[in-house]
C-alpha cells in the first residue's frame, strides 16, 4: 500500500542523439585546436628566450628550445635591483592608474548616463569629439611640461591614461542597463548621489569594471612611451621604457662590435627581445585568469548594449 503512493519523480535527464554528441565532440576538438594554435605562438616565444644566438641565426627559431643557455636573462638581470625597481614602479603606475581610472571613468559614466540629467548630451558630444580632434603631441607635451611641471614626475606617466573616452562610453552602457527604478528608490530612502552611486550603483557594475580595468591596466602596464617624453630619472623608469632602454643598449653594442669586426654570434640579441617579451608580459597575463569571468561577461554586455 504504502509502496503504491509512492510516485515515481520523472527522469531530468535528457538523452542526447547521435548527431549532438557528434556535434559537441567536434566543438571541443576544434576550439581546443584554436587554443593551441594561439598558444604557439608563446610557447616559441619562450623556447626562442632560452636558445643560444647561435642557434637562432642559422637554424630560426623552434618550439623546443635548442641549445639551452640564460645568457638573456643574465644580462636582463645582471642588475637585479633595477629590474626590480622597475617592476615596482609599474606596479604603482598600473593599481594608481587604474583605480584612479576606474573611479573617475565610472563617475563620468554615472552622470552622463542619467536620463534626468539635463545637459548628459551635449558632455556627451564634447567627450566624443576629443575622440575626433586633439591638440596633438607637441601641444600635449607642453601643457604637461610648463603648465603642470611634470617633468620626471609619475604623474606625467599616470595622468595621461586615466581618462579613456572609448572606455566611458563602454561604461555608460553598463550604467544604462541598471533599473532607474532603484536609483529612485534609493533617492525616496532618503540616499544622497554619492551613496546611491557607491552602495547601489558601483556593486552592479562588477562585470563593467573588470573590463574596463582589465584594459586600463594592459594600457599602464605596456606604456613606455610616456616615460620615453617625461622621465629622465633612470630610477623612475617604468619596466617597459627600462627594457627599451637596455635593448637599445645591446644593439649599439652589436653594431659597434660589427663596425670593429668582432664576432657578435654569441652576443644575445633575438634571444634578449624574446626573453624581455617573456619578463614583460609573464606578470600580466597571470591576472586575466582572475578577471576572465567578468572579461567576457563585460565584452559581451558592452556589444550588446553599445
Amino acid at each position: 500500500m504504502t509502496h503504491s503512493l509512492i510516485r515515481k519523480r520523472p527522469s531530468t535527464k535528457i538523452k542526447r542523439s547521435g548527431s549532438r554528441i557528434t556535434f559537441d565532440i567536434f566543438s571541443y576538438v576544434f576550439i581546443a585546436c584554436l587554443a593551441l594554435l594561439c598558444l604557439l605562438p608563446f610557447i616559441m616565444l619562450v623556447s626562442g628566450s632560452f636558445t643560444s644566438e647561435q642557434v637562432i641565426r642559422f637554424e630560426g627559431y623552434s618550439l623546443l628550445p635548442k641549445d639551452i643557455t640564460l645568457e638573456a636573462y643574465k644580462i636582463i638581470f645582471k642588475t637585479p635591483q633595477k629590474v626590480f625597481n622597475a617592476y615596482a614602479i609599474t606596479i604603482l603606475i598600473t593599481a594608481a592608474g587604474t583605480f584612479f581610472g576606474l573611479m573617475f571613468i565610472t563617475m563620468t559614466a554615472y552622470v552622463l548616463g542619467r536620463q534626468d540629467f539635463k545637459y548628459r548630451n551635449k558632455f556627451s558630444f564634447f567627450y566624443y569629439f576629443t575622440t575626433l580632434f586633439n591638440g596633438g603631441m607637441i601641444s600635449t607635451y607642453i601643457f604637461y611640461i610648463q603648465y603642470l611641471n611634470l617633468k620626471d614626475n609619475l604623474l606625467a606617466l599616470i595622468l595621461p591614461g586615466m581618462i579613456n573616452v572609448f572606455y566611458l562610453l563602454i561604461m555608460r552602457s553598463f550604467v544604462t542597463s541598471i533599473p532607474t527604478a532603484l536609483i529612485e528608490s534609493a533617492k525616496i530612502d532618503g540616499a544622497g548621489e554619492f551613496r546611491t552611486f557607491f552602495q547601489i550603483v558601483l556593486p552592479l557594475l562588477k562585470s563593467g569594471l573588470a573590463t574596463i580595468g582589465l584594459f586600463l591596466a594592459l594600457g599602464y602596464w605596456n606604456d613606455w612611451y610616456n616615460a620615453m617624453l617625461y622621465i629622465n630619472t633612470e630610477e623612475k623608469y617604468p619596466l617597459q621604457y627600462m627594457l627599451y632602454a637596455m635593448m637599445q643598449k645591446q644593439q649599439a653594442l652589436n653594431s659597434l662590435a660589427s663596425q670593429a669586426n668582432i664576432k657578435v654570434e654569441n652576443l644575445p640579441s633575438n634571444s634578449l627581445k624574446l626573453a624581455m617579451a617573456v619578463v614583460a608580459t609573464g606578470p600580466i597575463i597571470l591576472l586575466y585568469p582572475f578577471v576572465q569571468k567578468y572579461f567576457v561577461k563585460g565584452i559581451t554586455i558592452g556589444s550588446v548594449k553599445g
